[in-house]
């Protein structure tokens, strides 16, 4: 069973699930990703993942079988499981708890050799809507607190299959990085009675140098403060501080900016690894009460972090990010990528 247990220094949560060392790679470091003959994720071998809790089939169809455009199964290897009660205790001065949550994989397209920005507009909104209906059912879950929704592509990123996948994991508290961030996001709009993310919008507008794309409802960027080469941050324009509530229009256009980033990365650094990190508010009343302003001061938003260089000792020890490649370059060498693929610029 996995088990949670808190780092008495830094306050975060440490997730322990020995059912991973039954992963293909173990201890050694892996050298490649499995071969597309060995996919299971490929349509026609759905017999060799565990039975779908989710698809999107625009035929319809029976569950397990081909036909499906996105498809969703619990990880062979979770982190946390659904099973067993949710017990806190203490051992001596140590917090833990039973790692209890949900550990689900987003399976993307039936095709083994495509990545998400090759898909359609269609077929990406069809990938956020799987994150919004998996988000809105383990919600009802009472014992859940907090939903992750992450992708990890190559195996720089942390991943070990090559077919295109994201994970969602539902677990029994709040990570100490989501609290930090909501009462940084809390404490500005305290003090100004209006929002950092509209703020920061507003402050990339006037410089001008680090927007990499805007539609009517997210502004793509490269964070003044980027921690790694190429890092990019999408913000909504509306404000809505949980992922689940976006409408269908607003995953329309989050797909676009998404295909656009995406195929920028693919085109001027050569297909890196990266993560992508959906950031979205606690699930509602879970605390009650706990950050007031939480529903006009925090946004939902995306992150996607190009792993180009890994982490040293200075990061390791310092938690300060050093990062080779200024965002004001990194944006510039963004938009000329797409240029060079055809995709105008634009502002609007």
């Amino acid at each position: 069973m996995p088990e949670l247990r808190k780092d008495w220094l830094s306050g975060q949560w440490v997730a322990f699930s020995t059912e991973r060392l039954r992963r293909p790679q173990h201890f050694a470091p892996p050298t490649e990703m499995e071969a597309p003959e060995a996919d299971p994720f490929c349509e026609g071998n759905e017999a060799c993942t565990p039975p779908e809790v989710f698809a999107i089939r625009p035929e319809g169809g029976a569950p397990n079988t081909p036909g499906w455009n996105v498809r969703v199964v619990p990880n062979r290897y979770p982190a946390l499981r659904v099973e067993g009660e949710l017990h806190r205790r203490g051992e001596g001065l140590y917090d833990q708890m039973s790692g209890v949550g949900a550990h689900e994989v987003v399976i993307e397209t039936p095709y083994a050799e495509r990545e998400l920005e090759e898909h359609s507009l269609s077929q990406i909104s069809d990938v956020l809507e799987t994150f919004r209906a998996r988000t809105l059912d383990l919600m009802r879950d009472q014992r859940m607190r907090y939903i992750s929704i992450f992708k990890n592509v190559g195996l720089l990123a942390g991943a070990s299959q090559k077919h295109a996948h994201s994970q969602i994991i539902a677990m029994p508290l709040v990570p100490s990085e989501v609290e930090r961030r909501i009462e940084v996001a809390e404490k500005h709009y305290r003090e100004k009675e209006r929002s950092l993310f509209s703020d920061v919008m507003d402050q990339e507008r006037r410089d001008g140098t680090r927007i990499i794309w805007e539609n009517s409802d997210f502004m793509a960027f490269c964070p003044y403060a980027s921690r790694f080469p190429f890092e990019v941050r999408i913000l909504p324009k509306l404000q809505n501080c949980h992922y689940f509530s976006a409408t269908d229009r607003t995953l329309v256009q989050l797909a676009e900016v998404l295909k656009k980033v995406l195929t920028a990365y693919r085109i001027g650094l050569n297909q890196p690894a990266y993560n992508m990190l959906f950031h979205t508010a606690p699930l509602p009343k879970r605390p009650d009460g706990k950050w007031p302003t939480i529903e006009n001061s925090y946004r939902w938003h995306v992150e996607l972090v190009p792993r180009i260089f890994g982490l040293a000792g200075f990061e390791l020890s310092t938690a300060c990010a050093l990062n080779s490649v200024y965002p004001e370059e990194a944006a510039r060498f963004l938009r000329e990528s797409m240029e060079a693929h055809g995709e105008e610029f634009s502002h609007e």
